[in-house]
Parts: structure tokens; C-alpha cells; sequence
């Protein structure tokens, strides 16, 4: 069951002026088998390890972002609501399927070279 209230999920811009580097890409639903962008990253911000799903993407548009953790859940949210209920499962879905390697990336993967994080990458599982 998703909660109701969760806090506000703060546009990607302000999030990355308070990061000094940080390693991220936007999946496609092409790599991720979700309808949407789904935004990685290395360790950043205040919070724990999470990814960002936008219908859109862009630094500026609203998003939820999902745990990355053993029972992933929606932990922030600026989407509708509605749009939130219909994707976060397969988001939840696809982080669920693909956490460990999220967990590395999210912990080691600003040491990656370019060509670990394309291999990485290209391993991640679909839903």
C-alpha cells in the first residue's frame, strides 16, 4: 500500500546545486521497461539511495523518487497523485528487480570509469 503523504519532491535543479559532483544518467523506457525517464545517480543530497521517475525529464519537472532498499516505496512526490499511483509500481517493480547493482552504482559509482558505468548500464533487468 502507497502512503498519502509524503513530502515534496524538490525539482532535480536545486538538488544538484547542492551536490559537488555526482555521477547520473536518464534511462529510457527503451533500458528500463517503464513508460518515463527513470534518473540515476551516485550518492547525492541528504537523503538515502533513491532513483527519480519523470514523465518528462528535465532538471525542472516534477518527479517521484522510490527507495532503493529491500521493500522499495515512493518517498517523495511532486507528480499528480494520480500519475504517482499509476507508475510507481513499475517503478517499485524495476528498482526491486535491479537493486543491488543500484546500491553499487548509488555507493561506488563515482569511481567508475565511463566504460563500468555503460556495462552497468547495459545490464540492468527490464520489467
Amino acid at each position: 500500500m502507497i502512503a498519502s503523504h509524503r513530502p515534496v519532491d524538490d525539482p532535480l535543479i536545486r538538488e544538484l546545486a547542492q551536490v559537488e559532483t555526482a555521477d547520473i544518467a536518464n534511462l529510457t523506457s527503451e533500458q528500463t521497461g517503464v513508460p518515463g525517464t527513470i534518473f540515476i545517480s551516485t550518492a547525492m543530497g541528504q537523503h538515502g539511495p533513491r532513483v527519480r521517475y519523470f514523465e518528462r525529464p528535465g532538471k525542472t519537472q516534477p518527479s517521484f523518487s522510490v527507495s532503493i532498499a529491500d521493500a522499495p516505496a515512493v518517498v517523495a512526490n511532486s507528480l499528480p497523485a494520480r500519475a504517482m499511483r499509476q507508475m510507481s509500481p513499475q517503478v517499485i517493480a524495476w528498482v526491486s528487480r535491479n537493486q543491488d547493482a543500484l546500491l553499487d552504482f548509488w555507493q561506488h559509482g563515482d569511481t567508475w570509469t565511463q566504460p563500468e558505468v555503460n556495462d552497468f548500464i547495459q545490464k540492468l533487468q527490464r520489467v
